[in-house]
């Protein structure tokens, strides 16, 4: 049992992240890169460190890529926002890494990363938020890219993007939201589609997405709070997506961040929850698993980070639950706070 959070092994482990390019995991998750960059510089933030300093390993093709100037300064330093304008194209979306077709989970991601750099000026809002809008359908539904797949994933996605950037008014937010409704259960869960089963993570993807669009009334807090509190494995104290699964760390971002936002975090057990993430650090080399004795990534260990800060553990910085940004990084861009549950001491 491990009964402290090793900070200083996890930030290695992050800044190391990419270093064996050669390695069959490195060239297998290409399409994740950008969303990689999110993990591992929140990580970095929620471990007090400088997301400066997380480091991304072009090959030779991207480094052929033109993009637009920054400042020599910070060129010199790293190369994380040369590497996320290189996966911008020219209908504004983000590709998963250069050459990658855009897609709205990557442009979301990029967003992400570049507001938390404090270098959003660099972000073409317009045209952003253009290519976000264009992908909304006439039911209210999003696609993630022009090839046409609906979930309750991208519609978090398109709208937190583009409260982000201040284009919410760009969209049909009440159609979006009668989508989002029509995706939710009898258990008061919700799934990726109308009729699909109720899993946590498109749980959070749609209570924030509603939080987004102040439409947090035409949730039942109490029923949906139950079926939340009641993914809490019994034997080992961590969350699960839906019932009868195994518990997996990630889980305390999903199942947490949406107690949070309806004010129910205090109905699942947290010592447990703490503990279990606890156990999912690797000792000797740094990061954090899906489940004890696994091998960790930086996925998880940027959830269970995630997790720990919602839950007031190892004085890490508040996250914001909905937009999953540290929540001195959404007071700074000035958004309101759209979670019900009060921010927990670390």
């Amino acid at each position: 049992m491990i009964t402290e959070l090793l900070k200083k092994k996890h930030s290695d482990y992050i800044t190391n992240v990419g270093v064996r390019q050669n390695d069959y995991e490195y060239r297998v998750s290409e399409q994740l890169r950008v969303s990689g960059l999110y993990w591992g510089a929140t990580a970095l933030v929620l471990l007090d460190l400088d997301p400066h300093d997380l480091p991304v390993y072009f090959n030779k093709e991207a480094e052929s890529k033109n993009f637009p100037e920054i400042s020599k300064e910070k060129n010199e330093e790293n190369n994380i926002i040369n590497f996320i304008l290189k996966c911008q194209h020219e209908n504004g979306g983000f590709g998963g890494s250069v050459d990658q077709d855009p897609h709205l989970l990557y442009t979301l991601s990029a967003v992400q990363v570049l507001i938390l750099l404090n270098e959003e000026h660099l972000l073409d809002a317009e045209k952003i938020s253009d290519f976000v809008a264009s992908l909304q359908q006439s039911d209210g539904s999003f696609a993630g890219d022009i090839w046409g797949e609906i979930d309750t994933r991208f519609s978090y996605c398109a709208l937190s993007c583009l409260s982000l950037l201040g284009k919410l008014h760009k969209i049909n937010l009440e159609k979006a939201v009668e989508f989002i409704l029509r995706c939710k259960n009898f258990d008061e869960g919700f799934g990726a589609i109308p009729d699909a089963e109720s899993h946590a993570g498109q749980v959070f993807c749609c209570v924030g997405a509603l939080a987004i669009a102040n439409a947090l009334d035409k949730i039942d807090f109490d029923k949906l709070g139950w079926w939340l509190a009641e993914r809490q494995v019994k034997e080992n104290g961590g969350l699960n997506g839906r019932p009868e699964k195994k518990s997996d760390v990630c889980y305390s971002w999903w199942v947490l961040s949406s107690l949070s936002i309806i004010d129910r975090i205090h109905w699942i057990d947290k010592h447990a929850l703490i503990q279990f993430i606890l156990n999912c650090q690797d000792s000797d080399d740094g990061g954090i698993s899906d489940r004890p004795g696994n091998m960790v990534d930086v996925f998880h260990t940027f959830f269970g980070l995630a997790g720990l800060s919602l839950m007031g553990f190892g004085h890490l910085p508040n996250i914001d639950p909905v937009y999953a940004l540290p929540v001195k990084t959404i007071n700074r861009l000035g958004l309101k706070k759209l979670f019900h549950s009060p921010i927990q001491k670390n």
